[in-house]
């Protein structure tokens, strides 16, 4: 069984897709990895990026999973020293698309990401198989 679908499968981004896109339009936030988002106010924003300083910096997919929680339905973008190896939790954590560092593959990273079908453990997504 596949608890994934093309509703919300991780869209995998090339920093030069982004590099043009303006931060500061409308509807689009870039949050610090040490933002509150508890009580942060969501209306008005379509995608809000989220920042991995260090690919060992995970604050991150706490915010994601926060956020996705909160019941934001928009695109979270997880931006910064983001590897491959990471892609497979940002899509569980609530992340919807992410910006790879250069020297990333996404082609081996997109592979990684269809690897697995299903998972018995509940994410943000989806819940457990069992209760």
């Amino acid at each position: 069984m596949s608890l994934r679908t093309e509703t919300n499968a991780l869209r995998i981004l090339s920093a030069e897709s982004v590099s043009a896109h303006d931060p500061a339009d409308a509807g689009h936030l870039r949050l610090a990895n040490d933002t509150e988002v508890h009580s942060l106010a969501l209306d008005g924003f379509a995608c809000i990026e989220l920042d991995f300083p260090k690919f060992t910096d995970g604050r991150a997919f706490s915010q994601a999973h926060v956020l996705r929680r909160r019941g934001f339905a928009g695109d979270i973008r997880a931006t910064g020293d983001v590897l491959i190896d990471q892609l497979l939790q940002l899509q569980r954590s609530g992340f919807s698309s992410a910006v790879l560092r250069e020297g990333q593959d996404a082609a081996h990273g997109a592979r990684l990401l269809a690897h697995y079908s299903g998972f018995y453990q509940g994410d943000v997504q989806s819940p457990p198989h069992f209760t």
